[in-house]
């Protein structure tokens, strides 16, 4: 079967963990915070977050919360004045969330990202790393663009759009949600053509010919264009996207029903695991050289685990955190490439120590692993 349900139900079996962006339209009126709105959103993704799904919510609302807190009678038009209801109207948008959250049992925790975050490699790695001991601690992170730090790059990342995108590649999700004040794509503008009709999947998204609109209600910066170069920006990292209405209760259990198909499907180019592999072992050049005993190497390749200090036995080269560095058995076989949380110089300090000691050897600890298992490919046979 090629249906949208079909795929629907073949891709969310596999869902341990999903980005769910919830855009302005959803939770602004022009008094600020829609809170029976948010509540309700709260308890279904509550709901997921207690059958095991790993989420983490980007939420726009800030800057339309902080508008209502200064009298604005329209959107801001400079950087300034966003950046000020955006700081003010943040207070009230996490306390929402820290109260809504927390009648359910759910503790959430504040991330603020810039693009800039994203595009460095070591702060990415700071922020994915919070992100995976929130995980670990089982708190929901709700994100959202830093707006008081960053200039005219704000107005890119489209409402949060494209950064719920950057962030689902950042913690490899399995699914990103995009919710939406329409029910998905259109061939046409619904709004303006009663015979629109929905396209309920997509299967390669650079070729969509999906309604796009420039341009967006004026409690937002997004549009479904924004919408579509965010699903385009998942689906090349192997994420599947789902477009859907977010203004009526019961949208997030209808997402995540494999029963069910609503809104718009858009598929991934390829798979997310083997892409990131292929990428790893044959695109990035290995900056480094790494040395493992021979019990490491065999933990490696025989049952799949990461690569801890323990079982690191010598550094060779200069690299950072989060270079791709060669990893070879005590007769100097390459058998894996990966990705190094530690920068040679760390390593030097807590090669041979159990992970226990790391934190005492450089006064913090990143992280357990020297290359999490995730981040590690074989480049020989086992």
């Amino acid at each position: 079967m090629n249906t949208p349900l079909a795929h629907k139900q073949r891709l969310l079996r596999r869902v341990r963990r999903a980005v769910v962006k919830i855009g302005s339209s959803i939770l602004s009126t022009s008094t600020g915070i829609n809170r029976e709105r948010l509540q309700s959103l709260a308890e279904e993704l509550c709901t997921l977050h207690h059958d095991g799904i790993q989420l983490v919510v980007v939420s726009s609302g800030a800057v339309a919360a902080g508008m209502a807190r200064l009298g604005m009678r329209e959107r801001p038009k400079t950087v300034p004045q966003r950046q000020a209801a955006a700081a003010v109207g943040q207070i009230d948008l996490m306390a929402l969330y820290e109260e809504y959250f927390a009648s359910h049992g759910t503790q959430v925790a504040q991330i603020l990202l810039t693009h800039d975050d994203l595009a460095n490699r070591r702060r990415y790695l700071n922020a994915r790393h919070t992100i995976e001991t929130l995980f670990e601690a089982g708190v929901v992170p709700v994100a959202n663009e830093n707006d008081t730090v960053v200039t005219d790059e704000l107005l890119n990342f489209g409402d949060n759009d494209n950064l719920s995108a950057l962030i689902a590649g950042l913690v490899e999700a399995d699914l990103l949600v995009l919710l939406s004040d329409v029910e998905g794509l259109y061939t046409r503008n619904p709004r303006v053509h009663p015979d629109a009709a929905l396209v309920p999947l997509v299967e390669d998204i650079g070729r969509s010919g999906g309604y796009v609109t420039d341009g967006q209600g004026p409690l937002g910066t997004g549009g479904m264009a924004s919408k579509i170069a965010a699903a385009r920006k998942a689906a090349l990292a192997g994420i599947p996207t789902v477009i859907s209405d977010g203004l009526h209760g019961g949208v997030l259990p209808a997402v995540f029903d494999v029963r069910r198909a609503v809104g718009t499907l858009v598929l991934p180019k390829g798979d997310r695991l083997a892409r990131r592999k292929h990428w790893i072992a044959y695109t990035l050049k290995p900056a480094g050289t790494v040395v493992v005993d021979q019990g490491a190497c065999d933990a490696i390749v025989q049952r799949g685990r990461s690569l801890l200090p323990k079982g690191l036995k010598e550094v060779q080269g200069k690299f950072d955190s989060g270079d791709c560095v060669r990893c070879v058995d005590p007769s100097g076989r390459e058998f894996a490439r990966g990705l190094v949380n530690y920068s040679a110089a760390e390593l030097e300090r807590i090669k041979g120590l159990h992970s226990a000691r790391i934190e005492a050897a450089l006064g913090y600890k990143l992280t357990e692993e020297v290359i999490h298992r995730n981040d590690l490919v074989l480049t020989q046979p086992a």
